[in-house]
């Protein structure tokens, strides 16, 4: 109970987050994550449905990761140095709100792909610039970004149980969740005229993303960036599949699937609002391990299956998954970057974990899920049936997470 109290007195020392700002930063975030929460979840099962293959569903997955890579590195440098991060944000969304229309109209692969990856240039770097916008205007990134992230979380549990509405018992999933995201998406660019300014902060002459990468002069940060990078390709296995291995190994309805993944969000807000107490007391290093051994903990459980409830469990540990490890990382390049370049700072973060890292993890996963199913015939019926074994696809990652959990123990 001292600790506690310590830990408020210190966090007071510091002027409350005004209503004012928390309330745009908060819709901000809500918005945000709702849209993506809206379809990606069910993406793989929509895209099923039409008939795609496993890799091109892995593919269609890599496009965000892709798009993570290739956008925040100019779009993070405008919003640093030619146009206040606002305003990037607003014609981001506008853009994306077409891109999704369009989608809902498309039946073949490779144009999906091509679409969807339009899209990810467009979507993918506000993941970044929400984050350097809250950051500019809170007085305390380590106590009020939790508080700020948390109505994101809610914005994607939301989006999650209003597929339960949208998607009709015993029907295969159909592009309702992408009109919904189209939606959220022009309402969000519409916003974003309206949030708080934040105008560039860096100089003339100088290239923010590239100076970004003399972050990677401190050795710890460097392992930082680098463990991180590789841990986020074993990542990647439970966004592109995890929905059709609740439909296809667990007996769980489509319609269902948003909601019931949306437990782990649910979870997730309580870690959210502790997060600055659990960075207070254990400190960035060991937040960060129990964030990466989460990972290690939930493939284990997937890998298992039987009963239902590990994989509830699983589901369940994306409190620590996300908030130790992706939110910690975010508040780290915050604590590490110079003001002039923290947005091409965590722009640098997100190329590595939600680019490069989720990028090659999501064609990984494709081709092994591709490698690890068998089709068979129904004999009654003449359809296609097709058999994964997941007790495999979850253990690689597995592996994975457990090989980056040690190299970081022993060199950050």
């Amino acid at each position: 109970m001292d600790q506690l109290l310590l830990f408020a007195a210190e966090g007071a020392a510091k002027p409350a987050l005004e209503w004012g700002l928390r309330i745009p930063l908060s819709t901000m975030h809500f918005l945000e994550f709702a849209i993506w929460g809206a379809w990606w979840v069910i993406l793989g099962n929509y895209l099923d449905s039409l008939g795609f293959s496993r890799q091109n569903i892995g593919r269609i997955y890599a496009t965000i990761p892709i798009g993570s890579v290739i956008a925040p590195m100019f779009v993070g440098t405008i919003a640093d140095r030619y146009f206040a991060s606002e305003h990037v944000m607003a014609v981001s969304h506008l853009l994306g709100a077409g891109l999704l229309l369009w989608m809902t109209r498309i039946r073949k692969p490779g144009m999906f792909f091509v679409v969807a990856l339009l899209y990810a240039i467009v979507f993918s770097p506000t993941l970044a610039i929400v984050n350097s916008i809250v950051f500019a205007h809170v007085p305390d990134a380590a106590r009020d970004f939790p508080t700020v992230r948390v109505l994101g979380t809610i914005g994607w549990i939301l989006a999650g149980l209003s597929l339960k509405f949208v998607l009709k018992p015993g029907e295969p999933v159909n592009n309702r969740p992408i009109l919904i995201a189209a939606a959220l998406s022009l309402v969000l660019g519409i916003f974003s005229f309206m949030l708080p300014h934040t105008p560039p902060t860096a100089k003339e002459g100088e290239i923010p993303f590239l100076q970004a990468f003399e972050l990677l002069n401190d050795p710890s940060f460097a392992v930082f960036f680098g463990v991180s990078f590789f841990i986020t390709i074993a990542l990647a296995f439970y966004f592109s599949f995890t929905a059709i291995y609740l439909e296809s190994n667990s007996g769980v309805k489509s319609e269902n699937i948003g909601p019931l993944m949306s437990i782990g969000q649910i979870v997730e807000i309580g870690f959210m609002f502790t997060l600055g107490w659990f960075l207070k007391e254990m400190g960035m290093r060991w937040v960060l391990i129990a964030g990466m051994a989460a990972w290690g903990v939930r493939y284990a459980l997937f890998a298992a299956g039987r009963p239902f409830v590990l994989v509830l469990a699983g589901i369940a540990l994306h409190g620590i998954c996300f908030d130790f490890f992706f939110a910690a990382g975010f508040i780290h390049v915050e604590n590490t970057a110079p003001k002039a370049i923290q947005a091409s700072g965590q722009a640098l973060f997100a190329v590595l974990t939600y680019g490069l890292g989720m990028w090659i993890g999501s064609e990984a996963s494709g081709w092994l899920n591709h490698w690890a199913t068998t089709e068979r015939t129904d004999p009654e019926t003449g359809e296609t049936i097709k058999e994964t074994n997941w007790r495999l696809f979850w253990t690689v990652p597995c592996v994975g997470v457990v090989v980056c959990l040690l190299a970081f123990v022993l060199l950050f």
